[in-house]
């Protein structure tokens, strides 16, 4: 036992260095220096994965290293490495789904308990499955560490961490969940990396699954990565998405591949084009609070009309004193003009609030 990094770095007979500080500092310095010492690298640590991936990467390749990151992404479940050997073949459009455990089991207790958000939060902190500091999940900064890492091994793309959309769960209310319990929908917390006309649509949001979709019973503190491609067709991995042990076997198995000379040397990285959220089109569950009079609908439909924004059905919901709440499914449409529609509707005299903006997964 050492507390000194440097005697392991240092050390001729150590091959293999095990990163599991977490963070960037000061990981990046500690697995630069092993790299060029000649030491392969094992890691869970997504953070620094996500955001110095192509440094490292070169920096092993020079070496002639190799640098594993299993644990990075689902815990326990084996998705880096099915990506780049047993998918390899495969041309891959669209990989998605619930990679962070500790959203997952707030927005299941808020739908399968009823609970509302900050005591689901409360409970998961109890249990260990958020930190006392919570920010980086329910925030989705986490997730999108993830979802950089998925779409350059998917993709073989470059990411930036700045490219990726990020939006978390904490808007998300009890009445969005019963809203969408109503129309057979679940919200789950989704990281997606899509390939489109050459292009990749990356972001991080929850979103409506319909609850026959395989993602939808996904619940507690479990992950699930669906995976889409051809001639595979789909493909969907599923397993505890933290803690000690699946981090562990993730860790321990990433050791033996390197122990066994198994050929998983560092990616190559090509540039592609990350699309802006207002480019990437969705259908939208919007929640809004109106006034309780005639005229209403007409004055909304007339602001998403200038936009071509198309309703694809409406819901009056309860009506407190003056104030209605009315719930909108949207057809398919570009963010940007799902953003200026909103805009001029949150001007209207009519309308007192938009509450909710959440996205629909088909």
């Amino acid at each position: 036992l050492t507390s000194d990094p440097y005697n392991i770095i240092n050390d001729p007979e150590i091959d293999i260095v095990v990163e599991a500080i977490g963070g960037v500092k000061p990981a990046l310095k500690l697995v630069l220096a092993a790299l060029k010492q000649g030491k392969h690298i094992v890691t869970p640590n997504k953070e620094l994965i996500a955001k110095h991936m192509k440094e490292i990467m070169s920096v092993a390749k020079q070496q002639g290293v190799k640098v594993l990151f299993e644990a990075a992404v689902g815990g326990g479940i084996p998705i880096i490495q099915p990506l780049r050997e047993s998918l390899a073949v495969n041309r891959l459009s669209e990989i998605f789904g619930i990679v962070n455990g500790t959203t997952n089991y707030i927005l299941t207790k808020m739908d399968q308990e009823g609970m509302e958000f900050s005591v689901a939060l409360k409970k998961a902190q109890e249990k260990g499955y958020a930190e006392p500091n919570p920010a980086a999940d329910i925030k989705g900064f986490d997730a999108a560490y993830k979802a950089v890492i998925l779409t350059s091994v998917a993709f073989g793309a470059e990411v930036n961490l700045k490219d990726v959309y990020v939006e978390g769960i904490t808007g998300i209310t009890q009445e969005d969940i019963q809203y969408a319990k109503d129309i057979g929908y679940v919200v789950k917390p989704l990281a997606i990396a899509r390939m489109v006309e050459g292009q990749l649509d990356v972001r991080v949001h929850p979103a409506l699954v319909a609850r026959t979709h395989p993602l939808a019973s996904v619940s507690e503190n479990y992950n699930a990565i669906y995976v889409k491609g051809k001639p595979v067709g789909q493909v969907m991995f599923y397993g505890p998405g933290a803690g000690g042990g699946p981090t562990a076997s993730a860790v321990i198995s990433d050791i033996v591949k390197i122990a066994v000379g198994e050929d998983v040397g560092p990616s190559r990285l090509k540039s592609i084009r990350v699309r802006k959220i207002g480019e990437i089109k969705s259908r939208y569950y919007l929640r809004l609070q109106t006034l309780d009079r005639a005229g209403v609908l007409a004055g909304i439909a007339k602001a998403f009309a200038k936009q071509d924004v198309s309703i694809a059905a409406v819901m009056q919901k309860e009506t407190v004193g003056d104030v209605a709440t009315i719930v909108i499914l949207l057809h398919c449409v570009a963010e940007k003009n799902l953003r200026a529609a909103l805009d001029s509707i949150n001007k209207l005299a009519i309308v007192k609030k938009v509450s909710s903006v959440i996205r629909i997964i088909s």
